[in-house]
C-alpha cells in the first residue's frame, strides 16, 4: 500500500486568532510569528487536509521579477493540481512535505520552512541568477472549497537577471512579463496571481 502524502498544515483557529482576512494582508511578522509559534505546524496526511477546513495548508507562493518584469507561465495537463490547468500564473509554490531534518525534538521551525521553500522552487523551475528573497504578504481566499483549505505565504524574489528556465513539465509559455502584458490576461490567471497582480499594480 503506497502511503499517503503528508503536507504541513496549521489549526485554522491560530490564524483567525491572528487576524482572519481575505486577500492579501501585510502584518507579516504577526502571522509568521503566530504560524510557526513551537508546537503549531504539523503534517496532516493531503487527503485529509483537503477536505478538512478546521486547518490550512501552508502553501510558499514565490513571485520573481527582473526589472519591471515578472516571471509568469501557463500550467499544463500534466499540473498535479487538476483545478488550475490552462490557468496563467505568476507564483511557483506548492505543498509542503516532511524530509530528513524537517521534524526535530521542537517540532517544524521557520528554518525548515526557508528550506522547503527552496526545495520546491527548485522541483518546478532552474533559477540560473542570483537573487534576494523577502515575504511581502499572506494570501487567504475562502470564497470557495479550495482556499478555505489553503493559506499562502507570498514570497518576492527580486532576481539579479532574468535567467529562469522550467524543470516540471507542467511548466508551459514561461516568460517574463509587464505588468501591463499581465493586466491584459488578467481573465486567465489563477485566483491567487491575480489577487497578487491587484497588490503590484497598486504598489506602483
Amino acid at each position: 500500500m503506497t502511503p499517503q502524502e503528508q503536507i504541513l498544515v496549521v489549526p485554522r483557529q491560530i490564524v483567525e486568532k491572528a487576524g482572519m482576512f481575505h486577500g492579501l494582508v501585510f502584518d507579516v511578522k504577526r502571522y509568521l510569528d503566530a504560524i510557526f509559534a513551537p508546537g503549531v505546524p504539523r503534517f496532516m496526511p493531503r487527503p485529509q487536509a483537503e477536505t478538512d477546513p478546521s486547518f490550512k495548508q501552508i502553501i510558499p507562493y514565490v513571485i520573481m521579477s527582473c526589472g519591471n518584469k515578472y516571471l509568469s507561465y501557463v500550467r499544463g495537463k500534466r499540473a498535479g493540481e487538476t483545478r488550475l490547468v490552462a490557468k496563467r500564473s505568476i507564483g511557483i509554490g506548492g505543498h509542503i512535505n516532511p524530509v530528513d531534518g524537517d521534524t526535530p525534538l521542537f517540532g517544524f521551525l521557520r528554518k525548515n520552512y526557508d528550506a522547503a521553500v527552496q526545495r520546491e522552487v527548485d522541483e518546478e523551475v532552474n533559477v540560473e541568477t542570483g537573487h534576494t528573497d523577502s515575504v511581502i504578504a499572506l494570501l487567504n481566499d475562502d470564497s470557495n472549497e479550495v482556499g478555505q483549505v489553503h493559506l499562502g505565504i507570498v514570497h518576492h524574489w527580486v532576481l539579479d537577471e532574468p535567467k529562469v528556465s522550467k524543470r516540471e513539465q507542467m511548466i508551459a509559455q514561461m516568460s517574463f512579463m509587464t505588468l501591463d502584458e499581465l493586466l491584459q490576461v488578467r481573465d486567465t490567471l489563477e485566483t491567487w496571481s491575480a489577487l497578487c497582480l491587484e497588490h503590484l499594480v497598486a504598489a506602483v
